[in-house]
């Protein structure tokens, strides 16, 4: 999985995205984002798209805020997320391979690999949130793609100390894909999740199904397919798993 690869699926995830509000129409609600509607969705992702681009392009170190959304609606606000998204991915595609910059998450040593990697999940789960407003039968999410998305949430998002997947007493739970050889164990304490990729303990709840419908699971955008063991362990995960 290099970095071209992550690109092709943000070019495409992102042109979707763009066709899936255009034709729901920018006052939809976003079934998955309760209080959301299509234009909250598209100058959410298109700032972001502008604030991923600018650490690449402009090689900046350190943190640096989002811009302000937009005061833009209707098709003038799809045009201009299609114009965000563009000027992601072209920077994204002509970047040199070694550029430096601010990233923040565990993940790939190289910058630009982690912000390919990023921005392509960014865009794939809100393309999900775009289509569910829409209606219809949602493009479907590649397994290697999906697998991957999953380890960057356990082993990147949950690996922050802005984790609030917390447990007072030492819990394991386990994340397995039905369809591909992926295994998760979670180890859960007072301090952040510390996530592996084995089966190398009992873990006393599994989390399983094929890998998209896991991923989109995991980002609370669909109910977990399959679930054993203690439903409380489940529970926890639920509740307090959402992304700050």
């Amino acid at each position: 999985m290099d970095t071209a690869w992550f690109v092709d699926i943000l070019e495409e995830e992102g042109r979707l995205l763009a066709a899936a509000s255009e034709e729901a129409g920018t006052a939809a609600s976003v079934p998955a984002c309760p209080g959301w509607e299509i234009r909250d969705l598209l100058r959410h992702t298109g700032v972001v798209h502008r604030w991923a681009a600018a650490f690449v392009a402009d090689g900046h170190l350190a943190p640096r805020p989002m811009g302000e959304h937009p005061d833009l609606d209707g098709a003038e606000l799809v045009a201009w997320y299609r114009a965000a998204h563009r000027r992601l991915v072209d920077t994204l595609a002509g970047a040199a391979p070694d550029v430096e910059c601010f990233t923040f998450l565990p993940g790939p040593a190289s910058a630009l690999a982690f912000w390919a990697r990023r921005q392509a999940h960014e865009t794939a789960v809100h393309r999900f949130d775009a289509e569910s407003a829409r209606g219809g039968t949602p493009a479907p999410i590649g397994t290697d793609f999906a697998v991957d998305g999953i380890d960057e949430l356990l082993r990147g998002f949950h690996a922050r100390r802005k984790s609030r997947v917390r447990s007072e007493r030492p819990r394991v739970l386990r994340v397995r894909t039905t369809d591909a050889d992926a295994v998760w164990t979670v180890r859960l304490s007072a301090q952040p999740p510390v996530t592996t990729r084995d089966a190398a303990e009992d873990a006393e709840c599994e989390l399983a199904g094929p890998a998209a419908e896991l991923y989109l699971a995991l980002w609370n955008r669909l109910p977990v397919p399959a679930q054993s063991g203690d439903p409380g362990l489940a529970a926890l995960w639920r509740d307090t798993s959402a992304v700050v």
